[in-house]
């Protein structure tokens, strides 16, 4: 009985650690939570109503997803990206973004292929319309559907790691109308490569479409702060730097 217990307890501890990773993501991806910003477990643990020990647990696996990092004697802070590591995550996507369309290319039902211009379609409206946040979100769903429909597991587990990280800074290029209704040009590019079936066109298609969001973000975002999560101003001094400070 008492093995039971153990085993039940460490299964509802582990579901109690998911469900906190998944809200403190959420709350990470949608801004609530900014780059840069310290994770206070107490404050957390008050707000989603459990104890710390969940709290500690998630940012954990968080750190692993790559959307914090802890630093030693510090504590836990959103991780910010610098440009480089930003203009790396889009050279990857860029090769799986390819490669998912020229998947589809050669393999997509009639059905897929309606989906993806109904997609296209409705974040035609929202760019026209000016609203960011629709086509960002409709955005996400295109290349969801994308990886999906390419129908390699492996590729759309990577692609999905890649947006999360790439969500700390991204939203930001797609603000201006004139961005969103680039971005979807290039989408119905993709699509109507797809329709031809013609595998290298889907390829170039989608792949140039992440360049394009590459050249789209560095506009928009010229400068990108340090993936230093904290200023070394708000450093605890060393007894020697104290030392130095005392001296006239």
């Amino acid at each position: 009985m008492a093995r039971a217990t153990s085993a039940l307890e460490i299964v509802r501890t582990r579901s109690l650690t998911s469900l906190v990773q998944q809200e403190i993501e959420r709350m990470i991806l949608a801004g609530q939570i900014k780059a840069g910003e310290r994770l206070n477990e107490q404050n957390l643990a008050t707000k989603l109503g459990v104890s710390r020990g969940p709290i500690r647990e998630a940012t954990r696996g968080l750190e692993r997803a790559g959307l914090v990092t802890a630093v030693v004697n510090h504590g836990v802070y959103v991780r910010k990206v610098s440009r480089e590591e930003a203009f790396e995550l889009y050279d990857l996507r860029a090769l799986l973004t390819g490669f998912a369309c020229a998947r589809l290319a050669e393999t997509a039902s009639a059905m897929q292929r309606k989906h993806l211009a109904a997609l296209v379609r409705r974040m035609e409206s929202a760019a026209k319309a000016g609203n960011s946040t629709t086509y960002y979100a409709l955005n996400l769903e295109f290349h969801d559907v994308l990886m999906r429909y390419a129908g390699n597991g492996r590729a759309k587990q990577i692609d999905e790691s890649l947006i999360k990280e790439m969500h700390l800074f991204r939203q930001r290029s797609l603000v201006a109308p004139a961005n969103m209704l680039e971005s979807n040009a290039e989408h119905q590019t993709i699509v109507a490569a797809i329709a031809t079936g013609d595998a290298d066109a889907a390829r170039r298609a989608g792949e140039a479409h992440v360049r394009g969001g590459r050249r789209r973000f560095s506009g928009a975002v010229p400068e990108i702060e340090s993936a230093e999560p904290h200023k070394a101003a708000d450093r605890p001094k060393t007894a020697k730097q104290n030392q130095q400070g005392r001296k006239p």
